[in-house]
């Protein structure tokens, strides 16, 4: 898959999936933007590990979810190299609770961090993309964005609207050649399902037809198809990466 020359700025890749994604789009010859929020440690070993590659990257902290700090990201992204032609919206987060336990709080800021975040950064790249007729665009929502999951009410609903968003943007957006998808990773190999409990690992498996934990390299290469030319025809879409589960 060949991006070179592209620039692609991926929220929330100090770690994790938008990690992988970052290192993946920037093998295929992207020029990376690093967004993180607070762990600066992590987004400069990501850099490092671009550039000792023969990459281009740089961090940029910025809270996606702060209407100027998310402009102030997408700036700084096209005063660096002049355009950014590709966003991954990978930035989220969790605070897991059954909804009659779930605080107000614990409600605004997932929906905060996962949607708003969304809606500012593709708000912020938009008018460039719009001008240069030519973008992807890359949402990472959830298989419980899908399906729901107890004690996720709050997640769920940010990734199922991230959903919508996807869909409603790609109508929008389609007549300037730019290409909105998302994608919806089931269980993979983080540090969040790492730290199950074995008897609730064995529970999740069981109900996986592939009988394994997804990679973020499944979910890295995915994003990476979608970025490309070979890809232009493809918008509106919603890719399930879960081995089954959601079927």
């Amino acid at each position: 898959m060949d991006l070179d020359g592209r620039v692609a700025l991926v929220t929330g890749a100090s770690k994790g999936i938008g990690e992988v994604i970052a290192i993946r789009l920037a093998v295929a010859g992207a020029k990376i933007a690093v967004n993180y929020r607070t762990d600066l440690e992590g987004a400069s070993r990501v850099v490092d590990a671009i550039s000792a590659s023969g990459g281009t990257a740089i961090a940029i902290g910025a809270d996606v979810s702060v209407e100027a700090e998310a402009a102030s990201l997408v700036k700084e992204v096209i005063d660096t190299w002049e355009t950014v032609d590709i966003l991954v919206n990978n930035a989220g987060i969790t605070r897991d609770k059954l909804l009659i336990r779930m605080s107000p709080e614990d409600w605004d800021e997932v929906i905060t961090v996962n949607l708003r975040g969304t809606y500012l950064c593709t708000r912020a790249v938009l008018a460039h993309m719009m001008r240069q007729r030519h973008g992807r665009i890359v949402n990472v929502s959830s298989v419980v964005g899908l399906s729901g999951n107890p004690g996720q009410a709050n997640y769920a609903a940010s990734k199922a609207g991230i959903i919508g968003f996807t869909k409603a943007m790609a109508r929008e957006v389609a007549s300037r050649s730019i290409t909105v998808n998302a994608v919806a990773p089931g269980y993979i190999t983080t540090a969040m399902v790492e730290q199950l409990p074995e008897e609730a690992r064995q529970s999740i498996l069981a109900r996986v037809p592939m009988a394994r934990f997804g990679t973020p390299e499944d979910v890295a290469e995915v994003v990476a198809f979608l970025c490309t030319e070979g890809a232009g025809y493809v918008t509106g879409q919603v890719i399930g990466i879960d081995g089954g589960l959601a079927v």
